[in-house]
């Protein structure tokens, strides 16, 4: 090493060294300032209160993931206030189209065929994968879709069916369940149990189970309860993801995860406006409305999965919870970063094969051969 290139290293070591404790120094006293700050604000017991910050995208999620997480929120989209009938159509319609474009291609990708048909007097998609193993061939998924109670009409709603039924190589039946603002509650519950009431009369429900998220989560808690109260079978397990079990505003995740959640972003955008819409009127702690408020006891085994940022992370503990104390087998799954929903996003991301595959996992276990 050349005297010139000697003393170039030398010096940029000691400018290193001598620029981290700088910067060290720089940002001491503002931590100082904050831990000051934060310890005097929550000095007494109280809510929390917390300082304005930027969270970091978590490294620990996969790439696909971590795009997912950078995006921004949906806008207009998270925040919308439709006024009437009409404008709730039209926002309904124009997230419609592109959703069911993106289904297609994802039957095309996966290769599952659909057919569309009708069970009890209500429309269903029966998506089947290319190859279903002989352990599956008298097994039977019914995915009730999620939406708020509004989206996912007609193919739309099948987003979240495409891949239960290609990773997990099972037959499903997405029912296309009547929605606000012409059908509200109950009518997306009566269309949903009368499917169940039909499907029971030719399947053994040994060998089927009922999944959904979101909304579809909720639904899927609130078909079981309904089924114990009508005298029908209940399946053998089912999958409510990040469950919709409560139309209130209750939850730990509601605050804590407000505005980190890119995917609802908050209570107080159109998600809270969907809940009075569907519910018209009725009280909201209905356990057919909220099923958290019912009895869960007698409840097949479940599975519930949810992400770190997901508005709903509460819910679905709390509904796991519930389900322990009743006595059910229940597991909990939890992926890192992810907001509301996104494991069905795109089944491609390493994530998301990984959630599925668990629940296809869960229903092998439960399901009748």
């Amino acid at each position: 090493m050349t005297g010139i290139r000697r003393s170039v290293l030398i010096a940029s070591v000691v400018t290193f060294a001598l620029v981290l404790p700088a910067r060290a120094q720089e940002a001491a006293p503002d931590f100082a300032r904050l831990e000051a700050a934060q310890s005097a604000a929550n000095a007494k017991p109280g809510p929390r209160t917390v300082p304005g910050r930027a969270i970091p995208v978590p490294a620990t999620a996969s790439p696909q993931l971590q795009a997912m997480i950078t995006a921004p929120y949906r806008v207009p989209g998270w925040n919308a206030d439709p006024k009437s009938a009409a404008e709730w159509k039209e926002m309904i319609a124009s997230r419609a189209a592109p959703a069911a474009a993106a289904a297609k291609t994802l039957r095309e990708k996966l290769g599952v065929s659909m057919e569309a048909t009708r069970i009890g007097g209500v429309g269903v998609f029966v998506l089947t994968p290319k190859d279903i193993p002989p352990a599956n061939q008298n097994r039977l998924l019914v995915h009730v879709h999620g939406g708020g109670y509004v989206f996912g009409p007609g193919e739309s709603g099948t987003g979240e069916a495409i891949p239960m039924a290609a990773y997990g190589g099972f037959k499903v039946i997405s029912i296309d369940y009547r929605m606000p603002p012409d059908f509200p509650y109950p009518a997306a519950m009566d269309d949903a149990m009368a499917v169940w009431k039909e499907l029971v009369k030719t399947h053994d429900p040994r060998n089927m189970a009922i999944f959904g998220s979101s909304t579809g989560g909720g639904m899927t808690l609130a078909m079981v309860l309904r089924a114990k109260q009508e005298g029908l079978p209940v399946p053998a397990a089912i999958a409510p993801g990040t469950p919709w079990s409560d139309l209130t505003e209750t939850g730990d995740t509601y605050k804590t995860n407000e505005w980190v959640d890119n995917v609802l972003v908050s209570w107080h955008g159109w998600l809270g406006r969907a809940a009075a819409l569907y519910a018209n009127g009725h009280d909201l702690k209905d356990p057919q409305l909220s099923p958290i408020y019912g009895d869960f006891s007698g409840f097949p085994p479940a599975i519930l999965t949810s992400g770190t940022r997901d508005l709903f992370l509460s819910l679905t503990v709390l509904t796991h919870r519930k389900l322990r104390r009743a006595g059910v087998e229940a597991e909990l799954q939890v992926f890192e970063g992810m907001s509301h929903a996104q494991y069905y996003f795109d089944p491609f991301v390493p994530e998301s094969k990984e959630a599925f595959s668990e629940i296809a996992r869960f229903f092998d276990k439960h399901l009748g051969k």
